[in-house]
């Protein structure tokens, strides 16, 4: 459209003309105000691609996913890049303000939301359908009941994909990106079957020439660092810090340390801690139990034991005399159990499990028995009469008679605490 000498610029004159690189050259002095520019980080003069750019940058940084603390930020990058990234919205806005904008003078509908914006710009272009984020990564971290009681930082390497710094996740030289002629950018090839009479089939497979990218890059073009595959392999040392009083199988997550790929959030990382069965240690919630071996003497005269705990300290138990403990006794130590996560000042309960040795046989001379037997309560006597049967005791072998099939219905649990648990403090 012919416009003679006149040099003023108004809007929805600039599609395709020279006249719109001299208005936006000049932008700087016309608008009427900066501030969507301001909260991009770019000049009233930036071209589309700058702001695209500055875009992008900024919604990755303060994605919610990532920042849940920003979401207002969000919010405002969001509705800066829906005007700006409009021409006709950006013209008004030039002239206008933000206030010809809520006036209704856009010309189109808004996005409903700051994520529709975000999953516009991420969801495609000319390659196929992806997910915004990349997948997470696990690894297990072997630690010890020692470092779960003592809390540890360990260091684990890790292999992982970044941005080529070469071609900055291009590919190759500037320009030289097509779209796949092959799929014509979807990213995937549709091929008709037929199976049957009248019946076909249609069936969606991977583009054999860009293995799904939905664009190629010529071999001469390529980057010589990555290849064309736009990102590199790079080794990673994150430092992993495992607090006290945290539990087999918890989580710790690395936001934003999984691989990275162009124009796509890069996924988490997630250490799973996974613990080491201890010798002497069990752990339930916050509690820790261990059984404790005491001979007989013991567990009718009394002791003093001694429990080396998992941060290297030596605690003293002490059983009174004349307090008898009997074969799979239960008592606690209050406080000395696993720290509390988040609250290491507080512990659990260390639980003990008594389990009484017994003499071996003819540990005490036959002559010595009733001296013994004076000593000890009374033994239950049973009056035998003519109509009972006497028998003898054998050693039994559980070989014999199917005895491995039933057992475990005879023998004592010992794997673990009782009800009626009795605390004493050290």
């Amino acid at each position: 459209m012919a416009r003679g000498g006149d040099q003023s610029w108004r809007p929805g004159e600039s599609d395709g003309q020279p006249e719109e690189r001299t208005a936006q050259n000049s932008r700087a002095k016309m608008v009427k105000e900066t501030q969507y520019y301001d909260i991009l980080g770019v000049k009233p003069s930036a071209s589309p691609e700058e702001i695209k750019k500055a875009y992008r940058k900024l919604a990755l940084k303060y994605h919610p996913d990532k920042n849940p603390d920003e979401g207002e930020k969000f919010k405002l990058i969001s509705q800066a890049y829906e005007v700006l990234s409009d021409p006709k919205k950006r013209d008004i806005y030039d002239q206008g303000g933000e206030q010809a904008i809520k006036e209704g003078g856009s010309g189109s509908p808004s996005f409903s939301s700051p994520m529709d914006i975000f999953d516009m710009f991420f969801g495609g272009g000319g390659r196929m359908a992806r997910e915004r984020r990349g997948k997470n990564v696990v690894h297990q971290l072997s630690v010890t009941l020692e470092d779960l009681y003592n809390g540890v930082t360990k260091k684990l390497a890790l292999q992982k994909n970044v941005i080529c710094e070469k071609c900055e996740g291009v590919g190759g030289k500037k320009g030289s990106v097509e779209k796949c002629p092959l799929c014509k950018g979807r990213g995937m090839q549709v091929h008709i079957q037929q199976v049957g009479p009248g019946v076909v089939q249609q069936i969606q497979t991977v583009c054999v020439e860009c293995k799904g990218q939905g664009e190629r890059i010529s071999p001469r073009d390529r980057c010589e660092i990555c290849g064309g595959a736009k990102v590199t392999r790079e080794k990673k040392i994150i430092e992993v810090h495992v607090e006290k009083g945290m539990k087999d199988g918890q989580k710790i997550l690395f936001h934003g340390e999984g691989d990275q790929e162009p124009e796509l959030e890069p996924g988490d990382v997630i250490i799973v801690l996974d613990q080491k069965d201890h010798s002497v240690f069990q752990r339930r919630g916050h509690d820790l139990i261990m059984k404790m071996k005491i001979q007989l003497s013991e567990a009718l005269c009394g002791f003093k034991k001694m429990i080396k705990t998992l941060d290297d300290r030596v605690l003293v138990i002490t059983s009174k005399a004349g307090e008898v403990i009997k074969h799979g006794d239960l008592k606690c130590v209050h406080d000395e159990g696993m720290p509390m996560y988040k609250a290491p000042l507080e512990k659990g309960t260390l639980i003990i499990q008594f389990l009484v040795t017994f003499p071996e046989k003819h540990w005490l001379p036959p002559d010595k028995l009733p001296q013994l037997e004076a000593l000890l309560p009374p033994r239950h006597k049973v009056r035998v009469t003519d109509d009972m049967d006497q028998v003898e005791l054998k050693e039994f072998d559980p070989s014999e008679q199917g005895w491995r099939q039933h057992r475990e219905a005879y023998e004592d649990d010992d794997d673990g605490p009782r009800a009626g648990v009795q605390c004493q403090t050290a």
